[in-house]
């Protein structure tokens, strides 16, 4: 892999730049096609069930298909190692998988339009199910593809991209077919956002396979792999069964350890904390606007629509710092943003309903989340080896949201018992150990002075 300039030779330009990089660009399609499926598949599919007079019962039972972005670390081994036949020689490891997943999706997702739940529920289901599993295959294989195509330097410039299409895709999946449901049914409106799953199908095959070199301790590791099976009595599909699963499965998880040693512990803990104070805070958000006073419209174009404008902003901010200063100095600059601003919500706890106040903790709140998203994003794709990106990123990923997740199952219990005002600043002190444990790994993991895994050859080509 090629070094990466040093952040402080950079000036403002050469950083605003990142940006016009080919695969920068084309990141901003992809992440169109990675959000687009994950409303029609949950917070637009049950609106629909429910629209069409489908039981609460049914509704809650199919709202379990989105867990499939939980447990995606289950099958990426899958996507990292096997090969698609046909597919995989004509358009390498990475796209191959990114246009069967979009295939699956478009296809679903057109089965779910043409699909009636008052008569054939289980159909439904099962269309839901197949484009939430080709969503949760699609995002591993992005996050892949997006971590090997190019340096460490354009890391932030391609999680902001990531990040911009999204969210995009969010409102497209979410008002957007609302609104044509509203007008043209809600068969037109699936059926629109099936083929909008084009987006992502045409920037595959624009976009080049990264092309990426396995490194010498890696080579290392794996030949262990061949010595044991060499020397173990298995034969036949017993012996490829358990190579495959050695070097899929066991070897993502050695070689992360191998590369940190005792470091790995306070590199997953902060992996595990760093975004908790967001996730913490996030969950009793609307409650919150909604018992200090503020009506539905007020949320809806403040926090939601602004929101999201402030979010995209702070994501481009993000992914411009990364390539300005490196990751690690806004990495410990966002770990302290996140618990500050959670703070504002405390003063709008007592300021009431203040339209001036929602929009200045919305801003803080939002433009914080949107250069945590990138610089976090950057980071972790830091830490992967290119020789099993999709394995150790979905493991990352998926330990990133489950602490934050399950600590918010207990907000409303801890809501009931204090008030708006101090529930608040405990959100905040709870992002206290991410910014103990940044300032560790700055010291010890600094990602900035530790070179990758893996060599990627003309990263500069989209």
């Amino acid at each position: 892999m090629p070094s990466s300039p040093d952040p402080a030779s950079r000036n403002w330009l050469d950083a605003i730049s990142v940006y016009r990089h080919p695969r920068v660009v084309g990141m901003l399609f992809l992440g169109f096609s990675a959000g687009l499926p994950l409303l029609l598949v949950g917070g637009t599919f049950t609106a629909w069930l429910r629209d069409l007079g489908v039981e609460l019962a049914a509704i809650g039972f199919l709202s379990w298909v989105g867990m499939a972005h939980s447990i995606k670390i289950f099958w990426a081994p899958v996507v990292d190692r096997l090969a698609l036949p046909g597919l995989t020689r004509l358009f390498g490891r990475r796209r191959s998988w990114m246009l069967a997943a979009q295939a699956v999706i478009g296809l679903s997702l057109a089965g779910i339009a043409m699909t009636d739940p008052r008569e054939t529920l289980w159909l439904v289901a099962v269309f839901a199910i197949l484009a939430a599993f080709g969503s949760a295959t699609q995002d591993i294989a992005i996050d892949a593809y997006r971590i090997e195509a190019v340096s460490r330097d354009r890391q932030g410039a391609m999680a902001a991209s990531y990040v911009f299409g999204y969210r995009i895709a969010l409102l497209a999946a979410g008002a957007g077919a609302l609104h044509i449901a509203s007008s043209g049914g809600w068969s037109l409106a699936y059926g629109a956002m099936a083929a909008l799953m084009a987006v992502g199908v045409v920037t595959t095959l624009i976009v080049r396979e990264p092309e990426v070199e396995v490194d010498a301790s890696t080579r290392q590791l794996e030949q262990r792999v061949v010595d044991y099976l060499d020397r173990t009595a298995h034969r036949g599909w017993r012996r490829d069964l358990t190579a495959w699963f050695i070097g899929a499965v066991i070897c993502p998880f050695a070689d992360f350890v191998q590369r940190f040693g005792l470091s790995a512990l306070a590199i997953l803990l902060f992996i595990g904390t760093f975004r908790i104070a967001d996730i913490f805070m996030g969950v009793m958000a609307n409650p919150f606007y909604l018992d200090i006073g503020f009506s539905k419209a007020q949320i809806a174009n403040v926090a939601a629509a602004f929101g999201l404008a402030m979010t995209l902003t702070g994501a481009a901010i993000g992914g411009l710092l990364v390539a300005r200063f490196g990751i690690m100095r806004i990495l410990i600059f966002s770990a302290f943003l996140a618990p500050i601003t959670n703070l504002t919500f405390s003063w709008l706890a007592t300021l009431g309903p203040e339209l001036y106040g929602l929009v200045i903790a919305i801003m803080a709140d939002n433009i914080s989340g949107g250069i945590a998203i990138s610089v976090f994003i950057a980071y972790l794709s830091s830490l992967t080896n290119t020789a099993y990106t999709a394995t150790q990123y979905a493991l990352f990923s998926s330990i990133m949201t489950l602490p934050g997740q399950f600590l918010a199952g207990f907000t409303g219990v801890l809501v009931e018992r204090i008030d708006w005002m101090w529930f608040f600043v405990s959100s905040a002190l709870i992002g206290i150990p991410a910014i103990m444990l940044a300032f560790v790994l700055a010291r010890i993991a600094n990602p900035d002075h530790i070179a990758r895994p893996g060599r990627q050859v003309a990263p500069s080509q989209a």
